[in-house]
């Protein structure tokens, strides 16, 4: 079927509507009518050439959408089931599935739909197993989860990467406990996501740091205690400060070597550098003093995904918008159409948003 796509054809170039076609879905595959899909740094990312994917490709990663068609043999969802597509494909069997890690699946590539997806007649790759940026999307049936009565699919959609990757980093990467403290470099939707999580933890001080003074002030709104302008001084010595030698853990939510740098600096003796930002893949990160450092056990760790299990963790975060304990609504700042995609792009890079969300029908 021919749906229409927006299309990157190569790097720091505005992306272009187009028509794309999409195969039928095959064994364990559901084709999805796109509802909504978010605006999300990440794709941002490849958009600038940071990171970098075969071109030209079709992005988009967070979305929820109806089941259009299912496959042979799908029997977790049937037509015109409401869900949200989790961007990591999970086999169910590899080491890291069965031991509760399918974020980390080993397969996940191989999973990837290959020549299943044309532009003009070529095979293009697809774009974290969905290529979201598309009035419809062929994904695997196991990246599929229920999207409950009582959440609409704004909010699912942002349930699928910003809400799951910030709540997560929190509640599953480093399990914080009550009364502990943290500090978040970057209160864009991801990072806003870690406040909330660190309020829903228990943290006793969670410490916003932002160079915006919009971003600090809704990271106020989603629950940090202080707030630090990184445009007023050295980041790192007021929250040590702050915190009379540091946070337990100290979050990077922008994907830059200087802020994760800043972050392990930021963390007390025994605490830890959380890095949930997609750092340049060219450069390198250096931790000063490291021999001091690791000798007071400070460590340093990747979050990817909020380590999901996507099964389980969304219908909880789910369940937590129901009871209105986790905001979600008032994440999204502004509402685009898909024609509308590079004006979404620009808002981004100027800061002017939290979140916005490309809606391809009424929901």
């Amino acid at each position: 079927m021919n749906v229409k796509a927006a299309v990157l054809y190569a790097p720091n170039q505005p992306l272009s509507i187009e028509e794309i076609e999409l195969d039928e879905p095959q064994a364990g595959e559901v084709l999805i009518k796109t509802a909504v899909t978010g605006v999300c740094h990440s794709d941002l990312h490849f958009m600038e050439g940071k990171w970098l994917y075969p071109m030209p490709v079709v992005l988009g990663h967070e979305s929820a959408g109806i089941v259009e068609k299912v496959g042979p043999g799908v029997t977790n969802v049937k037509v015109g089931d409401r869900v949200v597509v989790a961007f990591v494909q999970s086999c169910g069997t590899c080491n890291r599935c069965v031991t509760g890690r399918p974020n980390l699946c080993e397969n996940t590539q191989a999973l990837n739909r290959m020549g299943r997806v044309k532009l003009k007649g070529q095979p293009i790759m697809q774009f974290a197993g969905m290529s979201a940026f598309a009035e419809y999307q062929l994904v695997s049936a196991h990246a599929c989860v229920h999207v409950p009565e009582g959440v609409p699919m704004q909010a699912a959609a942002l349930v699928g990467c910003s809400v799951m990757t910030g709540v997560g980093a929190v509640t599953n990467t480093v399990k914080l406990q009550a009364g502990q403290t943290v500090a978040v470099v970057g209160c864009g939707g991801v990072g806003l996501n870690i406040i909330q999580g660190a309020k829903i933890a228990g943290a006793s001080r969670i410490i916003a740091v932002d160079l915006m003074e919009s971003k600090l002030a809704a990271a106020k709104e989603f629950g940090a205690t202080d707030v630090v302008d990184a445009s007023k001084g050295d980041a790192v010595q007021q929250v040590i400060a702050m915190t009379g030698g540091g946070v337990d853990y100290a979050f990077e939510a922008i994907g830059l070597m200087k802020t994760a740098q800043q972050c392990f600096e930021m963390a007390r003796r025994g605490g830890q550098a959380v890095i949930v930002g997609m750092l340049p893949l060219t450069e390198q990160l250096t931790i000063p003093n490291a021999g001091m450092a690791f000798l007071g056990e400070k460590g340093i760790v990747g979050s990817f995904y909020g380590s999901t299990r996507q099964t389980y963790d969304m219908p909880w975060l789910m369940e937590l918008y129901r009871q209105k304990r986790l905001k979600i609504d008032e994440l999204i700042s502004r509402r685009y159409t898909l024609d509308q995609i590079n004006e979404a792009y620009d808002a981004l890079k100027k800061g002017e948003v939290n979140r916005s969300v490309i809606v391809f029908q009424d929901n």
